[in-house]
């Protein structure tokens, strides 16, 4: 998702909410109404985030930063709600999620199997049609794709509503692997998505970038935090050491840009 909206120099802060209120809701859901209807009013839960902020940035003209800071403090504040609501209900993690997360094919995690076709979807629709066209334009210079006739806000509300979409999918995975629930499951996911799709050469200014690029930086920053893991650095440094990452990378595009 952050690869996606930094295209647009956006940002969506709300992915790590909308992941841990996808996951929520499927596993409590799926003790009351069954695994499949769960499922999807989880993704559905996502859709809705993520047209809320398309419509915020794209037709009220919020910055992206204030709409997803705010759209996820709400959604935070409906899933304490809801959290009360069925705190007696139990919950269930269904055994699919359960097998994609932590299962092996021939030796493969299952997860990899729906990783690779979904990764070369994302980047067949972000290099060779329209709407990843659309992106690069918005980035480059949104006042000169409206001239040349670009609907901005229906850009920004597809983008928007794909990243809530893709955050609610990455929020069921992250629960087959976990395989537990709490308030708080994916946010840490947050910053480590963002430095990511920044170390990939995405640039938080837009206009520059590439879902391949973010997954490059995905598998650097897993490398670096299995470094860690074996230094047995601690989580307040590794989450500082992140921060430092996103700064100096941003710092080098900057002045790459300046010497255009």
């Amino acid at each position: 998702p952050e690869a996606s909206a930094t295209r647009t120099a956006g940002i969506d802060l709300s992915v790590g909410i909308v992941a841990t209120v996808s996951a929520f809701v499927c596993a409590t859901l799926s003790t009351l109404w069954g695994v499949g209807p769960a499922v999807l009013v989880a993704l559905a839960s996502g859709l809705v985030v993520g047209l809320a902020n398309g419509i915020g940035i794209g037709h009220v003209r919020v910055h992206p930063l204030i709409m997803t800071l705010g759209t996820g403090l709400i959604a935070t504040g409906c899933l304490q709600v809801y959290q009360r609501l069925v705190i007696n209900a139990g919950s269930e993690i269904p055994g699919f999620l359960v097998a994609l997360g932590t299962g092996r094919t021939a030796g493969m995690p299952n997860g990899l199997f729906l990783f690779v076709p979904f990764a070369a979807f994302i980047l067949w629709l972000m290099r060779y049609t329209g709407f990843g066209r659309l992106l690069f334009a918005l980035g480059s210079n949104e006042n000169a794709a409206k001239l040349s006739g670009v609907r901005a806000w229906q850009v920004h509300l597809a983008l928007y509503a794909l990243s809530g979409l893709i955050a609610a999918i990455a929020g069921l995975l992250y629960l087959g692997m976990i395989r537990q629930t709490s308030l708080s499951l994916a946010n840490p996911l947050l910053l480590p998505s963002v430095a990511a799709a920044v170390i990939g050469g995405t640039s938080i200014f837009g206009g520059r970038g590439s879902y391949a690029g973010a997954i490059v930086g995905a598998l650097i920053l897993r490398v670096l935090d299995t470094m860690l893991t074996l230094l047995q650095m601690p989580e307040g440094a590794r989450t500082a050491l992140f921060g430092l990452i996103i700064l100096a990378v941003t710092a080098i595009h900057v002045r790459i840009a300046g010497t255009r």
